[in-house]
């Protein structure tokens, strides 16, 4: 067996140690993601210095020039598995963080359907049906007061409207007549009235000539009592 299949059936035996939290795993994962990142740094600056050194010795020192080059390729090769280890951690910090909002997701939903759970538990799907009934009777209810007081108050309207129309009619008949009888009989002043004759011969000529007067008076008037009539009847009709 391979160091590293002891080491981790090692750690997996022991059974007194808790699992670590999503967190503090995502935390470890981090620092480590840090402190390859400072070795890939550290490496590529080796690189270019043995490099630089190789150059620098060339032909003179072929000897020095060739260990330049060898520790060059040590580096190039460790930093290739330095990039490896960091896909892979990313990868799983990636796959971590899934799984602890998975997690959390899941535990919230399975809290809020035992809230959902505990909020029905009281709940009777009969009375609810026979609430909502009861609720749309009120409104019925509700909605014939408010119909009930907008509608009009009627008073007297059960008097006969034909009863009104004919006392209408005879108080209009009343005023007609009593504006015919004005004018039918006017008050027609003393002096209006046929003079007497005069007992004494020397004065028939003056009154025969007063007479006349008065006559022609009288068939005026009548003249214009006939046109009122007529005006009368017309606006009776």
């Amino acid at each position: 067996m391979s160091k590293l299949g002891k080491f981790f059936k090692g750690g997996g035996s022991s059974k007194s140690r808790a699992a670590p939290s999503p967190q503090e795993a995502l935390a470890r994962l981090r620092e480590t993601e840090e402190m390859l990142s400072k070795k890939q740094e550290y490496l590529e600056n080796r690189i270019q210095r043995e490099l630089t050194l190789a150059k620098k010795h060339g032909t003179q020192n072929k000897r020095a020039a060739l260990q330049a080059l060898k520790r060059k390729k040590r580096f190039e090769k460790q930093l290739t598995q330095i990039d490896g280890t960091l896909s892979t951690i990313e990868f799983q910090r990636e796959a971590l963080e899934n799984s602890h909002t998975n997690t959390e997701v899941l535990r919230n939903m399975g809290f809020a359907a035992k809230a959902m759970k505990a909020v029905h538990e009281n709940m009777d799907l009969n009375k609810i049906d026979d609430l909502m009934q009861e609720i749309t009777e009120q409104q019925d209810i509700a909605q014939e007061i408010s119909e009930a007081f907008s509608q009009r108050v009627g008073f007297g309207d059960d008097l006969d409207e034909d009863e009104l129309m004919a006392e209408l009619e005879e108080l209009e008949q009343e005023e007609l007549n009593k504006k015919m009888t004005n004018i039918r009989l006017p008050n027609v002043p003393s002096s209006s009235l046929p003079a007497q004759p005069d007992r004494m011969p020397g004065r028939m000529s003056g009154t025969s000539s007063t007479a006349h007067r008065s006559r022609a008076a009288s068939s005026r008037r009548a003249e214009e009592e006939d046109d009122d009539i007529k005006h009368l009847a017309a606006w009776a009709t």
